[in-house]
């Protein structure tokens, strides 16, 4: 069995590497529906197939240094532009599709997009339309590019001429990727990447999870999430393929990680209690029989999340800690012991620096809650808007994540909440996380999203917004104080206010629960 390519420096060289290594294995599989057959093509095929599409780019007058955006769904064509970008060093800005016209048009302003691709009208929605529409002011807007059903292509001898872009320019790797944070109360942020940088990430995840050429992935996430190159990383350093999923159907999805013989899927908690619900449909036998392991990131992760899926799913769940500025930063894995897996987000991977900080910088005692400040290969560059960058990092250079964590003598990370996302009920700072942690042990509580709101008397009030069960009853007031009082919570802690949210809770991309939509919605409601 061929070893890992661990020590690549572009995403490109990676490629040529696996090809070299594997040609022939299966790499991107995506399983037939909306009136489309299976299709699943090898390493070999996917080189080939970027090296015309890098062609093609060419033609267009795409070349090193280019800005290129792309607003694309997960599927085969995607994986191929993207690499195809790669070879001609094009600096790529993905955009997550759920996005429309204020985060996409600050986008385009800010990067100076020459080429833009959309998937045209897709789901109901005219994403050309769009880029036209948010760059009409512009003296001279990009070009708009339709390829979901097909690429541009060119002559591959053509390439012959351009050689792989370089993996060093004068101050270290060239910025090859801008991503953007969304913006919630302000504009996003431009996250600058290299090949290196993120490769460094993909490495972290791919080292953790030891993945193997006979495992099958699964992307259910959107591609153009910072996750996507991650997984892509994984996916050609280890050498086993993955099954897309465009649409996320969960009836479908399940039949088709059966039928490809799907051995981790995931993505974020979401993800795992959904799996989790059709299992409870039939106890006896597996949803998956090929499953063992469940792994994602993207949201917190309740311990009881991973104990419901042990015992009933019988796998364990690998849980990961990342952002848009450093694409892993833990990582859990298949031999990390239960109490690892099921309370923290696992240990720093490899190469990553994680140090647990008091306000000051200095660096907290072990077990201590501090914030996150992170160094190492895997971070990004700074931001496209340079005034951001003073205050993101330390005098150290760390960047400071505002993510409060402690470090156990292990070296495993346990996240408790956010900076932000800290409560001050009369001067008290309660943790939001450790009460959603003992909330989410109730059956009926599907997901729980704790807030603080404003109040006279407290300052703030404990808010507590709970997502019913399919099947079960409303959760009460009385029965939220009671699982409190018995988790050993103090009385300060319990939350004043219980709101059973109608439907699913609002969430982002990555099916993080938007806190502050819901602190938005409930701040003007009035409460006794």
């Amino acid at each position: 069995m061929s070893e890992p390519i661990y020590d690549a420096q572009t995403f490109w060289e990676l490629l040529e590497r696996r090809v070299a290594d594997s040609p022939d294995r299966a790499f991107l599989i995506e399983p037939e529906g909306g009136g489309r057959p299976e299709r699943t093509v090898t390493f070999l095929e996917v080189k080939a197939w970027a090296e015309r599409v890098a062609a093609g780019f060419s033609d267009l007058g795409i070349g090193e240094g280019t800005p290129v955006t792309w607003v694309l769904p997960t599927r085969i064509e995607t994986v191929v532009a993207s690499l195809a970008l790669s070879r001609l060093g094009a600096v790529q800005n993905p955009i997550i599709h759920i996005y429309r016209d204020r985060e996409v048009g600050f986008c385009l302003h800010q990067t100076g997009a020459e080429l833009v691709l959309t998937p045209g009208q897709w789901s109901g929605f005219d994403y050309r339309a769009m880029a036209e529409r948010v760059t009409a002011d512009l003296t001279s807007p990009p070009t708009v590019l339709d390829v979901y059903e097909s690429l541009p292509e060119g002559d591959p001898a053509d390439l012959l001429h351009i050689p792989a872009a370089p993996t060093r320019g004068l101050t270290g790797p060239p910025i090859r990727w801008i991503y953007y944070t969304s913006g919630t109360t302000s504009d996003p942020k431009g996250v600058l990447h290299t090949d290196t940088s993120l490769m460094a990430g993909g490495v972290g995840l791919a080292r953790a999870l030891n993945m193997q050429p006979t495992d099958v992935g699964s992307i259910a996430f959107p591609y153009a999430h910072i996750g996507g190159p991650d997984y892509l990383v994984c996916l050609l350093a280890s050498g086993f393929p993955a099954v897309l999923v465009e649409k996320f159907d969960l009836e479908a999805v399940v039949e088709a990680y059966r039928h490809h013989g799907v051995t981790m899927a995931g993505g974020s908690t979401v993800f795992y209690t959904m799996f989790l619900g059709v299992q409870r449909q039939q106890p006896k036998k597996p949803i998956i029989p090929t499953l063992r392991l469940l792994s994602g990131g993207g949201a917190p992760k309740p311990p009881e999340v991973f104990f419901e899926v042990q015992a009933e799913m019988g796998i364990p769940v690998a849980h990961g800690y990342g952002m848009t500025e450093s694409p892993m930063i833990c990582q859990g894995s298949p031999t990390d012991s239960d109490d690892q897996l099921a309370h923290t987000e696992g240990h720093p991977v490899h190469a990553a620096e994680v140090a647990i900080c008091r306000p000051d910088g200095v660096e907290c005692e072990l077990g201590e809650e501090g914030e996150v400040r992170i160094s190492g290969p895997q971070l990004f560059k700074g931001y496209q808007d340079e005034t951001l960058n003073e205050q993101a990092f330390d005098v150290h250079g760390r960047f400071c994540s505002g993510d409060l964590a402690i470090m156990h003598k292990d070296g495993h990370v346990t996240l408790t909440g956010r900076l932000k996302d800290v409560i001050i009920r009369k001067g008290e700072n309660i943790a939001a996380k450790e009460i959603e942690d003992v909330l989410y042990t109730h059956p009926a509580v599907s997901a729980v999203a704790v807030v603080g709101l404003p109040d006279a008397e407290r300052g703030e009030r404990v808010c507590a917004v709970v997502e019913t069960a399919e099947g079960a009853e409303a959760l009460t007031h009385k029965q939220m104080v009671k699982i409190c009082a018995e988790a050993g919570l103090m009385r300060q802690k319990v939350p004043e206010q219980l709101v059973v949210y109608e439907g699913p809770l609002p969430r982002n991309a990555t099916m993080k629960i938007l806190k502050y939509e819901l602190k938005d919605a409930l701040a003007a409601v009035s409460w006794p």
